[in-house]
């Protein structure tokens, strides 16, 4: 996975990413996303510290798109947004000086910034064993709604910070209604490409994703899950 950092500079920095975001980006380290007036996910981030600058550190596919998005928005902010060439390393191991703390889960170990590598870590293992959902696969551009992707769980959104773009939709998502559908872990007998569509008796559960160790990270509706389920040729079933 290649990530791309951005390095956002400027005497408004905090309060202009502050109104964009799904977190409250005064108490980063943190991991946000930025979303459509609609409420919908169209990418998720880190930002970390860095003196006198935030970075935001996204994957590669999806930097240009965040920078003219932020760009959008910059109007008069005395910002400036640059992509940098800036290695990241990241494991589960003991914590090198200067290393972060994934703020998402404990499990998901550290990241280094500046410096290159991997300890070999399994994160799909990690993934799925927390059901941690990951960019451009369970995390799918102007489509997921991001408290059904499980970002109150894993620290991303803040009901307390104020105004962001999409905040109406997630706030009302959050306290007016019960989530119909959201991410949740499976067991799974056998293997089943990413997106492959889950049934049970005839009717459409949702979606399977991430697989690792006999289980899978599946989109579902859960009035819907079944003792027994089907995607492709592999078979489901609750933990």
């Amino acid at each position: 996975m290649t990530r791309q950092i951005i390095r956002l500079t400027g005497e408004d920095r905090v309060p202009f990413l502050q109104g964009l975001v799904t977190n409250d980006v005064t108490r980063a380290p943190c991991w946000a996303a930025i979303l459509t007036p609609q409420g919908k996910y169209l990418a998720d981030f880190l930002v970390i510290p860095d003196g006198d600058a935030l970075l935001i550190d996204v994957d590669a596919r999806l930097s240009d798109d965040l920078i003219r998005r932020l760009s959008m928005y910059r109007l008069r902010s005395k910002v400036a947004l640059e992509a940098v060439d800036m290695p990241v390393a990241r494991g589960t191991g003991p914590a090198p000086e200067g290393a972060v703390a994934d703020p998402r889960h404990p499990a998901l170990g550290w990241r280094h910034y500046g410096v290159a590598g991997d300890d070999g870590t399994d994160w799909d293992a990690i993934r799925v064993e927390h059901c941690i959902p990951e960019t451009l696969i369970e995390l799918i551009p102007n489509d997921t709604y991001i408290l059904e992707a499980g970002f109150e769980r894993l620290h991303g959104v803040d009901f307390r910070k104020g105004c962001y773009v999409g905040q109406e939709v997630t706030a009302r998502m959050k306290h007016k209604t019960e989530l119909r559908k959201g991410l949740t872990t499976l067991r799974i007998d056998g293997a089943a490409p990413i997106g492959t569509p889950i049934t049970a008796e005839g009717r459409e559960v949702g979606a399977v994703f991430t697989q690792s160790g006999g289980q899978a990270i599946a989109h579902v509706r859960h009035d819907r899950v079944a003792p027994a389920m089907q995607a492709g040729e592999a078979r489901l079933s609750p933990l």
